[in-house]
């Protein structure tokens, strides 16, 4: 890993944190993430679990976490079961963690080797009353690919059908939508290596650049900068493809009097930010983009302002949609006698901006996290309004993202220029 070492009472806190929800007499069981084939003997690069991570720290494949708070044998209250490493895979895959590495790393002193799992688990099930299993139940997830986890929970239904089965899902989610001080720390790293990022491709960016030489800037930025890199495929989109929501083709060459889109943002230590600039090619806004783009920032404003404690996404993106409509008015976008006669159930401004103003963010871009529940002090979330004109080719996009604290919110992205005048001065130092 790049990363720094992280405190392990993080990952101490958390599991904390997970066993005041668990049932009596209860044992959870959180598996890695596999490391994913291509063709031959290739694979991807290894991106851990989140779930995982957050309780134990690991960053590595073959992992396992027992909890069973309840064990009438207490060095079995908690088990990390790891790949057992040897001088064959030290030589042709390197480090693995070793059982002291593991307890340092995660405070969990009850360290084994993998090899040693099918035994102990059977032990617990014979004990325990109820057993929860891991899932991935974020709303935009597709399972194509059978995951770990998914694997583990069918065999283990299988194995033992008659114990009484329950999704730890839902307490994680709760849970990790609370980001503690560490988290957010490790979340505005993240921001602070995005801000480098951007700051160097403002220097480069001019008529004739190609959109994957942008990519390779903000690329070598984040990894000099002990990142793993983007924190999701990046998105450099000039033109007409400002107006595409997730163009990652960057392919194309940025010419004069383009709109430049970018959403490109770092991870750090797993922790993921989330930025989005929308810039001139040639270093000055036109007329027509200036406005676009100060309609955006005012709706920019307005809706990171409503990033409070006790406020609800259905509030929040109703008071959203109001201010989508006034500006889309002035911009001549639409009509206010149109408006006063749409249906409440196909508004208008949909055609300019069809996706949400925010997300949760944290281990995950899209963090999990309930959108029917008021904001809560540590939540973080993204802020993104957008208008897109395919029409006139092109689109702005402006996002950063907030903290939300007891006495208001913190935009943990607030040094990035977003000032139109400020991004055409720096872009022609």
């Amino acid at each position: 890993m790049k990363y720094l070492p992280i405190n392990p009472s993080l990952f101490i806190n958390n599991r904390k944190r997970l066993v005041k929800e668990l049932k009596p007499d209860a044992l959870a069981v959180f598996n890695a993430n596999d490391i994913m084939p291509t063709n031959s003997d290739g694979s991807m690069g290894f991106v851990q679990n989140s779930d995982i991570f957050w309780l134990t720290g690991i960053d590595q494949e073959e992992t396992i976490l027992l909890m069973y708070p309840d064990a009438a044998n207490k060095s079995f209250k908690e088990i990390l079961f790891l790949r057992e490493t040897n001088e064959y895979i030290a030589v042709w895959e390197g480090e693995k963690y070793t059982k002291e590495a593991a307890r340092k790393v995660s405070g969990i002193e009850e360290v084994k080797w993998l090899s040693e799992f099918n035994t102990i688990f059977r032990q617990l099930m014979l004990q325990c009353k109820q057993v929860y299993l891991n899932t991935n139940e974020h709303p935009r997830a597709t399972a194509e690919v059978q995951s770990r986890d998914a694997r583990f929970a069918r065999s283990c239904m299988e194995k033992y059908p008659v114990h009484h089965y329950e999704r730890v899902a839902p307490i994680m989610h709760k849970l990790r939508a609370i980001k503690s001080k560490e988290e957010v720390e490790l979340i505005k790293h993240a921001c602070d290596i995005t801000e480098k990022g951007f700051r160097r491709v403002l220097s480069m960016v001019k008529p004739g650049v190609m959109e994957y030489e942008i990519e390779a800037e903000f690329a070598h930025e984040f990894l000099r900068n002990r990142s793993r890199g983007f924190a999701y495929g990046p998105i450099i989109a000039s033109g007409l493809d400002s107006c595409v929501l997730h163009y990652v083709n960057n392919n194309k060459q940025c010419k004069k009097g383009d709109i430049l889109m970018l959403d490109v943002a770092a991870e750090y230590a797993n922790y993921a930010s989330d930025l989005t600039r929308t810039i001139p090619v040639d270093g000055k806004f036109t007329k027509r983009q200036k406005e676009l783009y100060n309609a955006v920032l005012r709706i920019f404003k307005g809706a990171r302002k409503m990033l409070v404690k006790g406020n609800t996404f259905e509030k929040y993106n109703a008071a959203i949609a109001k201010m989508m409509e006034e500006e889309m008015i002035k911009l001549g976008l639409l009509k206010l006698a149109d408006v006063k006669k749409q249906d409440p159930k196909a508004p208008l401004y949909k055609k300019y901006f069809m996706h949400g103003t925010s997300h949760f963010i944290g281990l995950d871009v899209h963090d999990v996290g309930s959108t029917f529940i008021p904001f809560a002090a540590g939540m973080v979330f993204t802020c993104e309004p957008g208008i897109y004109i395919p029409a006139e080719n092109f689109g702005v996009r402006i996002e950063n993202d907030i903290l939300i604290t007891e006495k208001g919110n913190v935009d943990l992205m607030d040094s990035i220029p977003v000032e139109a005048d400020e991004i055409e001065e720096l872009m022609n130092k």
